[in-house]
């Protein structure tokens, strides 16, 4: 089921990864008669909040997003004005001023919708979006410089924040495992994981945790993909196109379709510009219309 969509209900924070680029694609792949939607690497919320499904189960890793959304659903109005304080003193010092609260224990003294006003801060006026962090989990992307960034976009904030209050939209933040365990047969499952990367350059942007998301993260996302398929739950996934995840998931090639995406963010030349990426299901998609 959908709520009649309202098409202010899109992504509040630029996200690395983000498939709004790829959603016709998406779309025209997705199932009809999903009875609960889940997205447990939601990152911006490109998916789920253009479809604006009415029975929604999201989740990630990153603590900080999941607060911003919690932040935005229940404390909206406060969350503006912190915004508009950000925006009216936004500057490369403010900005270092707003990033060091992780490193002088500033941030662990603050509410849950300051923690999220500075998140939202930091995402839309640092380099290109990023969410990183260094080894001490402090976030370390430093500032854009952007001539007139987008920090209070009023009109967004309010439209998703009513969105997740008269829908049935539970938000987790944890493992995406634990996140996806109650799914059952009529629910469907979009995962959107940190991409295999497209070389062997180690330092190839693959994550958004401190511990990012290799190979071993790979086989054992396959092994929960598995899960799903014997629960007869159906499921969708993103990913590169590369030989592991094609050998990974060999099994389902004749419900994989290639896709064409356009990546910026990627150390290495090889993984910047239009990429094949692969959209891997594990159901009949022509005939689950």
């Amino acid at each position: 089921m959908t709520t009649r969509k309202n098409p202010l209900v899109k992504p509040f924070v630029k996200w690395a990864g983000g498939k709004r680029q790829l959603l016709p694609e998406i779309k025209k792949y997705l199932p009809s008669g999903i009875k609960r939607f889940y997205e447990p690497f939601v990152g911006g919320g490109a998916v789920f909040l253009s479809m604006q499904y009415s029975k929604v189960t999201v989740n990630d890793f990153n603590g900080q997003l999941i607060t911003a959304y919690i932040a935005v659903k229940d404390n909206v109005d406060e969350l503006i004005e912190l915004l508009k304080e950000h925006e009216a003193n936004n500057s490369s010092e403010y900005y270092y001023q707003m990033r060091s609260w992780d490193r002088d224990n500033t941030l662990s003294q603050k509410s849950d919708v300051e923690k999220a006003a500075r998140f939202i801060f930091l995402n839309k006026t640092g380099f290109n979006g990023l969410f990183r962090v260094n080894s001490q989990n402090q976030i370390n992307v430093p500032y854009g410089r952007y001539k007139n960034p987008s920090i209070v976009n009023e009109e967004v904030l309010r439209a998703v924040s009513h969105y997740l209050n008269i829908n049935d939209v539970k938000i987790l933040t944890g493992d995406y495992s634990k996140a996806i365990s109650l799914a059952k047969k009529g629910d469907f499952v979009y995962l959107d994981p940190p991409y295999a990367p497209v070389s062997d350059d180690k330092q190839s942007f693959v994550g958004y945790t401190l511990n990012g998301f290799g190979e071993d993260e790979q086989l054992r996302l396959k092994e929960s993909f598995d899960v799903l398929t014997n629960k007869g739950v159906r499921a969708m996934m993103s990913n590169s196109r590369v030989p592991l995840i094609e050998e990974l998931y060999s099994a389902y090639k004749d419900t994989t379709q290639i896709v064409k995406a356009t990546r910026s963010i990627n150390s290495n030349a090889a993984g910047r510009g239009k990429v094949d990426e692969v959209l891997i299901m594990n159901y009949d998609y022509k005939s689950n219309k």
